[in-house]
């Protein structure tokens, strides 16, 4: 399996309302941390995950969370 790109080494901290997401496990989207489509042609897939209320969530940018799609604070090991 291929590395994911480092998008970030913190967190992206938002507000977000209840829905559904699409994360970017790639760190190739230009729209962190959210999928955008810039893992067309690679093995990599969004993760979906949805919100049942509106909630403060911190995203991993680092893609290394085990706690996907949010931030575990695997950024501070690397």
């Amino acid at each position: 399996m291929n590395e994911p790109v480092i998008a970030d080494k913190k967190p992206a901290v938002l507000e977000l309302e209840a829905g559904t997401y699409y994360w970017c496990t790639c760190g190739q989207s230009q729209n962190q941390p959210f999928c955008d489509g810039g893992h067309k042609g690679s093995e990599f897939i969004p993760q979906v995950f949805e919100l049942t209320e509106n909630k403060k969530v911190a995203l991993c940018q680092c893609k290394y969370t085990a706690n996907a799609p949010f931030c575990d604070g695997a950024h501070s090991k690397l």
